[in-house]
């Protein structure tokens, strides 16, 4: 025999209670909802478990029983979600954050430092995010969070803000003839063979790193899918393609024959934290909190720290000797 949640929670308030309105007002129903679900809970148990008079409301010999029966397991339910709840608000523990770029890295350590201050007993670990598979770790639970690129339109998955914000830029090879140039444009990007990521990664956002046309209508072609940075910089130096890519790989990812160019028009790409809709946390949230007064400048940067770049004011062009 199955009742629902609505049907014992009546019953043992209007135990309680012995009023049908005071019951009513307690759990915010109307006194028809009271006794509809009383009556319905009265029926599966196929017995009446209170008198009704036009004076009084008490339990019956049944009914007696089995409130008696009931309150301690509707307590222990009770208890078991406060702790459950109290849990999940209080701020300790491991949290595993993964990066995908070493901008979004060192953002997550500089939140980490501050955490230490107010939250002695959280430890952040973190870990980078594969290029091919953005959400795979924080799905599977080897994440708690992780910083990703935006938008991001995952059901299962929920978002804080933009944290950190880059242009974009054309890393092509060094003896290519835009490598002379200061800055390109999108239409430009006609001219080369894009690489694009393979993997599992989002349509829109592979869309958005290999475009198939130019915003004037002209088609752009591909080369061969890339899974990681250094592989796609090989194949950049070698003249197999050009990669559209943040501007952090300009002043983290400098190598010889490969030169990196502003793309004048191209939307910037924003990262920011992301974490499984289902398992929000205490934690999780501190540490949102804690990123996004770095990125705000609230947290001073620890002296001999690295600065967080959020722009690169001069192309890099380096050539092999």
């Amino acid at each position: 025999m199955l009742t629902d949640r609505d049907e014992l929670e009546c019953f043992l308030i209007l135990a309680e209670e012995l009023h049908f309105g005071r019951t009513a007002e307690r759990m915010l129903l109307s006194r028809a909802r009271v006794s509809q679900l009383t009556g319905r809970l009265e029926r599966r148990v196929g017995a009446p478990l209170f008198r009704r008079t036009s004076r009084r409301v008490s339990l019956t010999a049944l009914g007696r029983q089995l409130r008696e029966d009931l309150e301690p397991h509707h307590r222990g339910i009770r208890e078991a979600l406060e702790r459950a709840a109290a849990t999940a608000r209080a701020v300790g523990g491991e949290l595993h954050v993964g990066f995908p770029t070493p901008t979004s890295g060192e953002l997550v350590l500089r939140a980490a430092g501050a955490l230490r201050a107010t939250h002695p007993d959280l430890v952040v670990t973190v870990c980078e995010v594969p290029l091919s598979d953005p959400y795979g770790q924080l799905r599977s639970g080897g994440f708690d969070a992780a910083f990703a690129e935006f938008p991001v339109r995952e059901p299962d998955l929920e978002a804080g803000p933009v944290l950190l914000t880059e242009r974009r830029v054309l890393a092509v090879a060094a003896d290519d003839p835009l490598a002379a140039r200061t800055e390109l444009t999108l239409e430009d990007l006609a001219g080369v063979r894009l690489l694009p990521t393979g993997g599992d990664v989002p349509a829109h956002l592979r869309e958005r790193s290999a475009p198939d046309r130019t915003p004037g209508g002209r088609p752009i072609s591909r080369g061969p899918e890339v899974v990681h940075v250094q592989e796609a910089l090989m194949l950049v130096a070698a003249g197999e393609g050009a990669l559209l890519a943040p501007e952090h790989m300009a002043a983290y990812h400098a190598r010889p024959g490969v030169a990196y160019l502003p793309v004048a028009g191209a939307e910037p790409i924003g990262y920011g934290l992301v974490w499984r809709a289902a398992d929000d946390s205490g934690a999780v949230r501190a540490l949102a909190r804690a990123a996004a007064d770095v990125a705000a400048g609230a947290v001073p940067e620890a002296r001999g720290r690295h600065h967080i770049r959020n722009s690169v004011r001069n192309p890099v062009r380096n050539v092999s000797s």
